[in-house]
């Protein structure tokens, strides 16, 4: 699967250790992402390449690539297809040069983010928040759909995926835009039945 296979429709994240979870995740997306930060805390290293490996299997089961936040050695430890990473985390060419073969997002949330993540050498991107959220304490400043256009021209055919506070009311004006993906964490993980939810951010037949 190609990068841009992957990261098409809804965008998933493991937030927990929760192999059900899991399951109904990637029921419904091709690219799972396990970002797992207890109350903004690090996880042990050994519990989150434990995670990472049962994510794997259940990726390869299903036929879905596999993401690993921020760090490059629990993507390696876990044969993870690529490495999702912040503004502060390692820079792009220092992980080319670590781990060749991993795709590279890059979580981004203005233009000239996006624009050195694209002249570094990114494989896709995260653009927002879109909307207001209350995933993260401190968000970083709403960039609305007029913003989110502007990065995905900047971007010059990357994937892009759209995240911050966006809910189903959202979902057209999203694929309208140009995004590829829509990463919607509390409005799925936290749903009764993840499954149907998570089915509610995929890329529409007519878009």
């Amino acid at each position: 699967m190609s990068v841009r296979d992957a990261i098409s429709g809804f965008y998933a994240v493991l937030d927990r250790d929760d192999e059900a979870l899991a399951h109904a995740l990637v029921s419904e997306a091709r690219v799972l992402q396990v970002r797992i930060k207890p109350h903004g805390q690090p996880v042990d290293t050994a519990d989150l390449v434990r995670v990472a490996r049962m994510a794997r299997r259940i990726c390869d089961d299903a036929g879905a690539a596999l993401i690993i936040n921020d760090r490059v050695d629990v993507a390696l430890a876990a044969d993870a297809d690529g490495v999702h990473l912040g503004q502060t985390d390692l820079p792009i060419q220092e992980v080319r040069t670590l781990a060749p073969d991993l795709w590279i997002g890059v979580s981004t949330h203005n233009l000239a983010q996006v624009r050195a993540a694209c002249e570094a050498g990114a494989d896709y991107l995260g653009f927002g928040p879109v909307f207001a959220t209350t995933t993260k304490a401190n968000p970083d400043p709403v960039q609305g759909l007029d913003g989110l256009r502007a990065a995905i021209t900047e971007a010059a055919g990357r994937p892009v995926v759209a995240i911050g506070g966006i809910t189903t009311t959202h979902v057209a004006d999203i694929y309208r835009a140009g995004a590829h993906a829509i990463c919607a964490i509390s409005a799925v993980n936290s749903a009764p039945d993840p499954r149907p939810a998570a089915r509610q951010f995929s890329l529409p037949r007519t878009a």
